[in-house]
């Protein structure tokens, strides 16, 4: 099995890696600043689905690699003995006013298409699982699809299951001689491939997120107007996280991570005295596509883009690093239409 050189070692990065590791590879894993350096780095680790409406072959793999999820997650910790913090509980949503009737509909699309695997179900807000929740219109949805994973913790057990196989990562930015190079480097790295392709492929988006503490470990996360409140199986609950196309500096907080705990708050009032622990802010890489990057480099020989995992790195990245190792290792190009890129 030839060798391969994978840059950059956030989510993308470490789960070809491993994927690769447990094919035979030779496998060198290298970046720049260390694991999980940039977004992988993260607080939040909310693994959700897309509405189970408008379905079609991005959802459909997102719903796949969800499901498979457990089993992945579960291997790695085994393998590395280290927790990633993987937890299949759940996610309460408040209902807005005016859109029962639409999340209805969603519940009987959610029983056709995730084909028992999982619920979607509209529920008064008074019986929902988990932490009370503000919800105006007095109903909820829960699904029992969405997972959480503990961003760090799952960063340090991909890192130690490759080692375990026998990979080797380094701290660097050069590539090893003579080997493929799949290039899995975030935003910078969607800058670098705009540059040389001469139009723009992706760029960076910034999120801001915060933990709190407080001991809620086994309840569903929330999901309201676009504010993820995660559970972990530590004591602490991430809120985040804001998306900001336009920012000044990539990895300081302001005043929005304070409107995000405001808010937090506001939905969840047993949040309301929730000591802050930790801000952290951190920028996403993001295909023009809004579908992460796939494929072979156009015009570099042996090289690769694996990339534009946004907000659904850690949900997409076992599944899709399959593929691309099938890609790299194999030559067999089963990439989906939707993520190839072109």
């Amino acid at each position: 099995m030839a060798d391969v050189t994978i840059m950059g070692a956030g989510v993308f990065g470490l789960a070809l890696a491993y994927s690769c590791a447990k094919r035979g590879a030779q496998v060198h894993l290298r970046d720049a600043r260390g694991v999980g350096a940039g977004s992988s780095g993260g607080i939040v680790g909310a693994l959700a689905p897309h509405v189970p409406e408008n379905w079609n072959a991005k959802k459909a793999f997102q719903f796949d690699a969800l499901i498979r999820a457990e089993e992945f997650w579960r291997a790695v910790a085994s393998r590395a003995g280290i927790n990633p913090g993987y937890a299949r509980l759940g996610r309460v949503q408040p209902v807005p006013d005016g859109k029962l009737d639409l999340a209805h509909a969603r519940e009987a699309g959610a029983a056709r298409l995730w084909q028992g695997a999982a619920q979607w179900r509209v529920l008064r807000s008074d019986s929902a699982p988990g932490l009370a929740v503000a919800a105006p219109s007095g109903w909820v949805v829960h699904d029992t699809l969405t997972a959480r994973v503990h961003p760090r913790q799952a960063g340090r057990a991909l890192l130690g299951a490759f080692q375990a196989l026998g990979g080797q990562f380094r701290i660097g930015d050069s590539p090893q001689a003579d080997a493929p190079v799949v290039w899995a480097t975030g935003h910078e790295g969607l800058a670098a491939l705009s540059r040389d392709l001469g139009y723009k492929v992706g760029s960076g988006v910034k999120g801001q997120a915060a933990l709190l503490g407080y001991a809620a470990n086994d309840a569903p996360q929330i999901f309201a107007d676009g504010l993820h409140i995660v559970p972990h199986g530590d004591g602490t609950i991430a809120v985040g996280s804001t998306s900001e196309r336009d920012f000044d500096a990539p990895d300081t907080v302001d005043a929005q991570c304070d409107a995000l705990i405001m808010r937090a708050r506001d939905v969840c009032p047993a949040l309301a005295h929730a000591p802050v622990l930790e801000r952290w802010a951190g920028v996403r890489p993001r295909a023009s596509s809004r579908a992460p990057l796939m494929g072979a480099w156009p015009g570099k020989t042996g090289q690769y883009v694996f990339n534009g995992g946004f907000k659904i790195g850690f949900a997409m990245a076992p599944v899709l690093a399959e593929l691309m190792a099938d890609l790299v290792l194999n030559g067999v190009d089963r990439v989906p239409d939707e993520f190839r890129l072109r």
